[in-house]
């Protein structure tokens, strides 16, 4: 089974921009997705980006400040995030996801990487 690792969270103050890498151990054909959990809360959907990369969909709450793109050369999607705000905070997960229009998450969640937005 494909692994994945997420990295390049960290504190940055509202306004701010971070870009979020998703390594997988080997090649993933499958449409990939990010999701996040905020402390106390349920783990939600952020982006979603299909094999080709041709279609992509965001959740409401990101759109317009955050970019889903991959390079399947390197195994990696990443997670442009532009314009944060303090209720970004959260820990980031991606993983591969079922429909582009329905993400759901079909495989094992990595570590997560630590976004934290200051006011």
């Amino acid at each position: 089974q494909v692994q994945l690792a997420e990295s390049g969270g960290g504190l940055v103050q509202a306004g701010g921009s971070l870009r979020l890498s998703c390594a997988a151990s080997g090649r993933t054909f499958s449409t990939m997705g990010w999701f996040r959990q905020a402390p106390g809360k349920e783990r939600e959907f952020v982006a979603a980006i299909t094999w080709s990369g041709s279609r992509t969909s965001y959740a409401d709450s990101v759109k317009g400040r955050f970019t889903i793109s991959r390079d399947n050369a390197k195994n990696t999607v990443y997670l442009q995030m532009n314009s944060l705000k303090p209720e970004d905070t959260a820990v980031y997960y991606c993983n591969a996801v079922d429909l582009i229009n329905n993400p759901r998450p079909t495989g094992s969640w990595g570590q997560g990487t630590q976004v934290t937005v200051s006011s």
